[in-house]
């Protein structure tokens, strides 16, 4: 079970919760974007459970130019020396595709040990299945954050199930982590059909995005994971 946190309560609550990881981000507004360094040093201080750090600088799912692509190299680079090992990034083409350069630029970035999802770029893709065959090979990749839909897992839920059996297909592999509209009822029908990871953001914030991480919200996911 991974929870969204913006900053050390965020962190600590969710990791008193029950939480398995975090996915540090900044401004949801944007829907997350890159963190500030000094917030991963905290944050990685205070928790003794892994922590993925977005790599994004700007609302979408566009790398931008060849200069925006270097300064988000350069902050991968930054994060690693901090000790991130672990990252979420995604981006697409103009065609819809997966932007295979700028993807290939910050997994070396990332350098060799680290780990990363690719996140719900995928949910926007003109064609998921070849992104996942783009993706197959590139190094570290070991999960997929995805509602199965842009919409959410209402909307999405058919394609996850269905994706969830073809784990043995090159560019299937990966985990499939399934956040964006998840709701405690998709629970058991996911854990049917094999998929065992769960992203929870709004889910958790009793009080909206202004408000903070409630560990007693992320107990109730927790059980109910546990349950399946």
């Amino acid at each position: 079970m991974e929870v969204i946190a913006l900053d050390v309560e965020d962190a600590v609550a969710a990791q008193a919760g029950g939480a398995d990881r975090l996915e540090l981000v900044s401004d949801m507004g944007a829907d997350g974007l890159t963190p500030a360094l000094e917030t991963f040093a905290a944050v990685r201080a205070a928790v003794g459970i892994p922590v993925r750090v977005m790599l994004r600088a700007e609302d979408g799912f566009a790398a931008g130019g060849a200069g925006a692509l270097e300064a988000l190299c350069e902050t991968a680079r930054a994060l690693r020396a901090e000790g991130a090992r672990e990252f979420v990034l995604g981006f697409l083409g103009d065609d819809g595709r997966a932007d295979l350069a700028a993807v290939a630029a910050l997994a070396d970035a990332m350098g060799p040990q680290a780990r990363w999802t690719f996140h719900r770029a995928l949910d926007r893709a003109a064609d998921r299945d070849a992104v996942r065959k783009q993706l197959a090979d590139q190094p570290g990749l070991d999960t997929y954050l995805t509602a199965g839909s842009a919409s959410g897992v209402d909307e999405g839920l058919p394609t996850l199930l269905a994706e969830a059996g073809r784990g043995d297909e090159p560019g299937y592999e990966p985990r499939i982590l399934v956040g964006g509209g998840l709701r405690l009822k998709h629970v058991p029908v996911l854990r049917g059909a094999g998929i065992s990871a769960f992203h929870v953001g709004g889910a958790v914030r009793p009080g909206g995005w202004d408000a903070p991480v409630s560990a007693q919200a992320v107990r109730v996911w927790r059980s109910a994971v546990d349950g399946a």
